[in-house]
């Protein structure tokens, strides 16, 4: 019966996710594909889709911690909305996801942490934690971000990993965001025809984080956004020393990528390989699941 959040999650976003497109394409809310050498107006703001499906998807089995974990991530998704509408400074998304986690401090889940087989007791400070880690994710996965199917892609294995090492609510929440995120992923692929804008990858981030709290399975998680991890350190260690200078990434006559005059973890794959917009995807997929393997030995081992 489990087995039927991810199919309806699926199901919905293949449905709506074009006729949502269309809907934002119509009413001008577009971004610029700019790794395509025509750099076509492409639907933004489709990440509404799974908002709309996750709800549905797991109506079957609500409960209390499941409607609070919905909510939470709704909020977050009405954040990403407000910022794809008027393009919030980082700062303030950063003010607004604090905000809007602060209901994931009453999800009346234990104070102790699974810390690869130690346990550690936050006591009274496990609801800032709990804050904080799922600000945290929301926007973790929303900075690795920028082109076709990286980030829900990343987060579909990331949650099908975390499905695996979980239980109850926690694995149905993994389950259901999983199909929703595939579902989706169908028409955000390269080439994308929908982005899912921070409505979608600042949702999906903090359902990430809400799986870690629920499913107390918080330093997987954690091991699962490495990448977006080190995405975020390197460019503020960019920042920090003043190496930080204007441009993007380009796409070179051979339709490969130029790394973009900035330090990033992406930056540093394309310095190292040769790759077009598809395998560079690809690579941080395959990174993604070794992490998950890792996290899946590590687990069922202890």
């Amino acid at each position: 019966m489990m087995w039927a959040a991810p199919l309806i999650g699926l199901t919905l976003t293949l449905i709506l996710t074009p006729y949502v497109a269309r809907r934002m394409k119509k009413a001008g809310i577009t971004g610029r594909d700019i790794h395509k050498p025509d750099q076509p107006d492409v639907a933004e703001m489709g990440g509404i889709t799974i908002l709309l499906a996750l709800p549905v998807a797991l109506s079957p089995f609500m409960n209390e911690e499941l409607a609070m974990a919905l909510i939470v991530f709704l909020l977050f998704g009405i954040v990403g909305v407000i910022d794809d509408l008027t393009n919030l400074r980082q700062l303030h998304k950063v003010i607004l996801s604090l905000f809007v986690s602060i209901p994931a401090m009453f999800l009346g889940v234990s104070s102790e942490i699974d810390v690869f087989g130690f346990s550690l007791n936050l006591g009274v400070l496990y609801p800032i934690f709990t804050v904080l880690f799922v600000t945290g994710s929301a926007n973790l996965v929303n900075m690795l971000a920028g082109f076709n199917g990286l980030e829900i892609g990343a987060s579909a294995v990331a949650l099908f990993f975390l499905s695996l090492i979980t239980e109850g609510n926690a694995r149905l929440l993994a389950l259901a965001g999983m199909g929703a995120a595939l579902g989706f992923l169908w028409w955000n692929r390269y080439p994308s025809r929908v982005f899912p804008g921070d409505t979608g990858t600042l949702s999906v981030g903090a359902l990430i984080g809400l799986i870690g709290i629920i499913g107390k399975v918080e330093a997987y998680a954690a091991v699962l956004l490495i990448p977006h991890f080190l995405d975020f350190i390197i460019k503020a260690m960019g920042v920090r020393f003043g190496v930080r200078r204007h441009g993007r990434t380009t796409v070179r006559p051979d339709g490969t990528l130029q790394a973009p005059p900035y330090p990033s973890f992406l930056g540093m794959i394309m310095r190292k390989v040769k790759v077009t917009e598809p395998k560079l995807v690809a690579i941080v997929w395959f990174i993604e699941a070794i992490l998950g393997l890792l996290v899946l030995v590590f687990r069922l081992s202890l």
